[in-house]
């Protein structure tokens, strides 16, 4: 049974090879020893996803991901990550990095935050990053 499913709103990035990404995702939990459950990505524009964060979390400015912990045990993780496409595309030319690289930093990302890691703290935010570029290597090699 799948464990991530793909949602599109009002953007549909170009996502290649989905059925591994989607498996690569479901072992990216194992890896962190974290049980999935149903693992939601929905993809959306700038404008979507800053009526999600003025809504939900009271905050006025744009993001590229919010992740929702759904779960309602402790043995089992279920998530929404929302992810806007603008910002992703512009957070990439500003990185000098491809969409493509950004775009999947960005999902391994929202299944961090699910695993429990954080980036409010400059420290933990180092250590998010670091995670994000050993399941970008991990993907592409």
């Amino acid at each position: 049974m799948q464990k991530v499913h793909f949602y599109y709103v009002d953007r549909k990035p170009a996502l290649k090879e989905k059925r591994r990404l989607k498996r690569f995702i479901e072992d990216l939990f194992v890896l962190q020893k974290a049980k999935l459950g149903n693992l939601s990505y929905i993809f959306c524009s700038d404008k979507h996803l800053l009526n999600i964060n003025n809504e939900f979390l009271k905050h006025d400015f744009y993001t590229d991901v919010i992740t929702f912990n759904l779960s309602s045990s402790k043995t089992q993780i279920d998530g929404d990550v929302y992810m806007s496409v603008d910002r992703i595309k512009d957070n990439a030319k500003m990185e000098g990095v491809s969409f493509k690289e950004e775009l999947h930093r960005v999902i391994f990302h929202g299944a961090l935050h699910l695993c429990g890691y954080k980036d409010k703290k400059k420290k933990d935010a180092l250590i998010m990053r670091s995670m994000e570029n050993k399941y970008l290597k991990l993907y592409f090699k």
